[in-house]
């Protein structure tokens, strides 16, 4: 089963390559969506002949470890286990929903066959970015994901996509300096870049980890994104085609608060309790930034960008805790998110793709058009804004109970804060229904023809509806196979 790791990676790799050769171009869209489709049934069989290997914080269910640079000791170091197993079948799915959704809705800006080869390859720089177990193979699984991104924002993205791209290449180049000399400063030290071996920080002195976690936590927040280091965010899913925002959204923030969780506090325990604070006090103040933003936002793909400002803020919230509930509920925040957001930013561009515009003011009475679409709004936004039953409850409620349980005047004032910031959460997504959902039909909504919601669109969003309910309804899905590395993290970090 180790071999399977390698064959996850292998098979998105091999399915960009196809798509972007094949003459036909829609016959390199459904290529690229086999292998997709290959590639999420590999990982789910990742789940299949587990064995927890190791005695460190780490155990890997199936691990690969070969040799990769000998001279260098640099390892081809690969593993999963149950903090990064969710993100890895959470990002082949969306990628094999993203490329469905491609086979029948190509945007304007290039060959549908090129976008559906770099979202298999930024596939390839995610899914080796949660398995990697060595710190110079993460970075490389890190950065591939900025060029292919870049290009899908600026070749089918709207009318100031080059701005937007541009700005995300900038701020992500930012973060991959820092991440590289905390790399460097990690590896010089300790002598090792096998994060198994560093992961507890037994082998680096108090400076380095404070250094370390420093360049670490900045790398990653720029990527998570924490005020306010976000402003990169609404432009990117503003101007990026919807398959590009869904990939954005429900993947790519994941690596930062992944990053964060696995590299910066697992090797370097005592800098994160240094800088556990000041993380915690701005990933409060992005809830509640982003919250009031959102309140202002007149646009509905903008909204939802500014959204993710937020709900990502409780996730970094739950990490700063440094507790193994706020871990747990960074987890299942980081796995919501994707889930709703994702559709959320599906349900977005197919309004924007039937009506001509995102205006919220432009778009009134959508439920007396189109209710099945209106249906489907009125459930992510439900959904994200923290309703118990669905996905998105979890994560906040529980990153609010572990900052009060933190105790101390800081921690309780910040988990009152953040609960302010739910309640602000459930305001803007309240007022977007009312706004595009209710009331007499807009002019743009009343003239419009459109059609019924497609088959290829209930393909692709159908998943994510039953993944909202059934991860809200059993969050053991994922809370489960994290329990126990999670506790062996929060204790490293408790010593």
């Amino acid at each position: 089963m180790s071999a399977l790791l390698v064959v996850v990676l292998a098979l998105p790799a091999a399915g960009a390559m196809v798509a972007a050769l094949l003459p036909g171009e829609r016959a390199g869209r459904v290529a690229g969506t086999v292998a997709a489709a290959l590639a999420f049934v590999a990982s789910l069989l990742l789940w299949f002949d587990r064995s927890a290997g190791g005695t460190g914080v780490i155990r890997p269910w199936h691990e690969v470890d070969v040799a990769w640079a000998p001279a260098l000791d640099l390892r081809f170091h690969l593993g999963v286990d149950g903090i990064s197993y969710p993100l890895v079948v959470l990002t082949t799915l969306l990628t094999l929903l993203c490329c469905a959704y491609t086979v029948g809705h190509v945007p304007a800006g290039g060959r549908g066959s090129a976008l559906v080869a770099l979202l298999l390859v930024v596939e390839v720089g995610m899914l080796g970015t949660f398995l990697a177990l060595d710190l110079v193979l993460f970075f490389v699984f890190f950065e591939v994901v900025l060029l292919p991104m870049y290009a899908v924002i600026a070749g089918w993205g709207g009318a100031g996509r080059r701005a937007a791209a541009r700005k995300f290449a900038l701020y992500t180049l930012f973060g991959s300096v820092l991440l590289l000399v905390g790399v460097f400063t990690v590896v010089a030290s300790a002598g090792t870049a096998d994060i198994v071996a560093l992961t507890g920080g037994a082998a680096l002195p108090r400076g380095t980890q404070h250094a370390a976690f420093a360049l670490f936590a900045v790398a990653f927040a720029v990527k998570s994104p924490l005020w306010p280091l976000h402003t990169w965010l609404p432009a990117a899913h503003t101007q990026a085609p919807t398959v590009g925002s869904v990939i954005l959204a429900g993947v790519l923030l994941k690596m930062g608060t992944y990053g964060l969780i696995r590299v910066a506090v697992g090797v370097a325990p005592e800098g994160a309790r240094w800088a556990a604070p000041v993380l915690g006090t701005l990933a409060v103040a992005a809830i509640i930034v982003g919250a009031l933003v959102c309140l202002a936002q007149s646009e509905i793909k903008r909204l939802i960008a500014y959204s993710s400002v937020g709900h990502m803020g409780f996730v970094l919230l739950g990490v700063a805790t440094l507790t193994a509930t706020g871990i747990q509920a960074a987890l299942i925040g980081n796995v919501a998110h994707g889930i709703l957001t994702g559709l959320l930013f599906f349900l977005a561009g197919a309004v924007k793709d039937r009506f001509g515009t995102g205006d919220l003011a432009a778009l009134g009475g959508l439920r007396e058009r189109m209710p099945g679409l209106s249906g489907l709004l009125g459930y992510a936004a439900i959904g994200s804004l923290g309703l118990p039953g669905l996905a998105g409850f979890w994560g906040e409620a529980f990153a609010v109970i572990a900052a009060v349980r933190r105790g101390g005047p800081l921690w309780l004032t910040l988990g009152v804060i953040a609960a302010v910031g739910g309640a602000l959460t459930a305001a803007y997504f309240l007022r977007l229904l009312r706004r595009v959902t209710h009331g007499p039909a807009s002019p743009v909504v009343a003239g419009a023809v459109c059609g019924p919601i497609a088959r290829l669109e209930v393909a692709a969003w159908s998943p994510l509806v039953v993944l909202a309910l059934a991860v809200g309804l059993v969050p053991a899905l994922v809370l489960g196979m994290a329990s126990e590395p999670v506790r062996a993290v929060a204790e490293w970090v408790a010593r």
